[in-house]
């Protein structure tokens, strides 16, 4: 069926096809005008579209023939929009309530951004209502938000206007590989937006401004259940972890991506020093956290360490195995990874693929009886499991744990208490570690931890696993899911949380990722996600990956590390 688009003024038709269905249209018109075309079951208002597999707004004027998929938020694409347009939303409030003051989003907390103004002496909780209800009225409504390409010097001299001198600076110093940029505006107010907006306000109905340490959260849902609130979780330990890597950020002297890059426009040796002190805050803290294992030997014996994806889990423990030894202990190191059930056990996902995420991919009954074998200071021959044949095989290899040393356990499970239901929780030290990244591109605009971390996975997949980006980014949803399900709700439960981002690594990565993102193609639906990551890596620089250390928990992913004896 073929659903014809009419138009006072007769122009060249093109075809599409929008969710399925054909659609004749006049080439030029909005993808705006699309939005009622075909019938979308329970559809939400469409926030933007992927057109051809690329992310554009619904401004966006029909061009080439192709297809056409609209996004809500009840997708991830559609949420990355709607939390943007959130923050748009939330400066423009603020802008006009409280002049001289400025939104800055920190970081993110749960299902929440967790947000400061800047200017006020202090944010009462009579200001917040004012905001939030300012935001609803906008929402009610429902101007326009239109995107204007201009020169990067006609963006700054807009941007001034309203303030944004973080965002000023970062267009006259990046080195983007394009001469003209969008600043969207609604009403009196433009913003910058490292994505697309929605092209109105109406349709941002789903939030709330809640009062938390010295500012506020800004609420939103969860693409899992895009109409209301996402529940809120007591994360104090996140958070608290959140505030070191601030204050680390501020100890580097880089606050934001545009202090960075005068930091190293500045100073030939800056690159150098970024480097050394961020490797020497993060050995600072491993060893730390070391001194607490120790102080605690007599009780804790098993130390716990769990983190999503590409968090650096392994160099970490590794690194960690060498501080205990400074103090004299001698830990062993176990890996849940070698525990896999038989292939033809492995359970399966709501897909009808093998989830070896889940935790009943171990072998828990035989994981349990051999740690406490070791507990009990008896000898295990621990086995490696062969990925490639689905299977566990002997190696040979024998553990022993002397007493009073711990034993380092590293797992994706690692502090679900399923896992080591065997051993007291009082004789567990858990270490939950994650990638969370240091500094923004600007006030409003973050850089994702779960970006930072899918670059790092590129990067290593390819040098290490022979896959390219484009096997990457297609199983990634899979490992998220996983993240969700395995890792996430078990974060509190640490004893400790060690950051390992690191303030450069964009930098040092860039070399590796750009030519594996360029390289997907167009017609692949992984190309608006490859584009993403490509946009992301264009504003940072490239740094030198010679300076960084050899025990770096960069070099798990970059190759050349000497921390696992290789």
């Amino acid at each position: 069926m073929t659903v014809p688009i009419e138009h006072k003024k007769e122009k060249e038709n093109v075809s599409l096809m929008v969710h399925g269905t054909a659609v004749e249209v006049s080439r030029g018109v909005p993808l705006s005008e699309l939005t009622g075309a075909v019938h979308r079951e329970n559809a939400l208002p469409a926030l933007a579209a992927r057109y051809n597999n690329e992310l554009v707004d619904l401004s966006e004027p029909v061009g080439e023939e192709g297809n056409v998929e609209f996004l809500d938020q009840g997708t991830e694409d559609g949420m990355r929009v709607y939390r943007q347009s959130l923050v748009f939303l939330l400066a423009k409030a603020a802008w006009e309530l409280f002049p001289g003051s400025r939104v800055v989003i920190k970081h993110s907390l749960g299902k929440s951004y967790y947000c400061e103004l800047k200017g006020l002496a202090r944010l009462l909780p009579v200001d917040l209502a004012v905001l939030e209800a300012r935001m609803r009225e906008l929402v009610a409504a429902d101007e326009p938000i239109r995107p204007r390409t201009m020169s990067k010097e006609e963006a700054r001299r807009a941007l001034m206007a309203f303030d944004r001198e973080d965002t000023a600076e970062l267009l006259e110093n990046v080195p983007l590989p394009w001469t003209e940029v969008k600043v969207y505006f609604c009403g009196q107010y433009a913003d910058y937006s490292c994505t697309v907006l929605a092209s109105r306000t109406g349709v941002l109905g789903v939030f709330k401004l809640e009062p938390y340490e010295r500012g506020f959260l800004l609420r939103f849902p969860d693409p899992g259940n895009p109409r209301e609130i996402a529940p809120k979780y007591k994360l104090p330990k996140l958070s608290q972890v959140w505030q070191e890597s601030e204050e680390w950020a501020a100890i580097l002297g880089v606050r934001n991506l545009a202090g960075l890059l005068r930091l190293l426009k500045e100073d030939r040796g800056a690159a150098n020093m970024l480097v050394h002190v961020g490797e020497a805050l993060q050995e600072k803290k491993i060893a730390r956290i070391a001194d607490e294992i120790y102080a605690q030997r007599d009780k804790a014996r098993v130390v716990l360490i769990a983190g999503p994806s590409s968090s650096g889990k392994t160099t970490f423990a590794r690194r960690l195995a060498v501080q205990l030894r400074v103090l004299g202990l001698r830990p062993i190191y176990v890996s849940t990874d070698d525990y896999f059930v038989e292939r033809e056990q492995t359970p399966r996902d709501e897909y009808g693929e093998y989830d070896f995420e889940a935790l009943e991919a171990v072998d828990l009954a035989l994981f349990n009886e051999h740690l406490l074998m070791l507990l009990e200071g008896q000898e295990v021959e621990c086995p490696v499991y062969n990925f490639r044949l689905g299977s566990r095989e002997p190696t040979g290899r024998r553990l022993k744990a002397e007493e009073g040393n711990p034993i380092i356990i590293e797992g994706i499970h690692a502090l679900n208490e399923a896992l080591t239901s065997s051993v007291p929780r009082e004789n567990k030290y858990k270490i939950y570690i994650s990638a969370l990244t240091q500094i923004s591109i600007d006030d409003h605009n973050r850089i994702h931890t779960t970006d930072t971390r899918l670059i790092r996975r590129i990067v290593r997949d390819s040098r290490f696993r022979a896959q390219d980006a484009l096997w990457t980014l297609k199983y990634w949803p899979s490992v998220r899911r996983g993240e969700d399900k395995n890792i996430f709700p078990f974060q509190e439960d640490a004893d400790m949380m060690f950051n390992s981002a690191l303030v450069f690594e964009l930098g040092v990565l860039k070399k590796y990722a750009y030519p594996l993102l360029k390289a997907i193609d167009r017609g692949k639906k992984e190309y608006s996600d490859a584009r993403r990551l490509l946009a992301l890596l264009d504003y940072f620089p490239e740094i030198a990956d010679d300076i960084v250390p050899l025990n770096s928990i960069l070099r798990e992913f970059i190759g050349g590390g000497s921390i696992h004896g290789k």
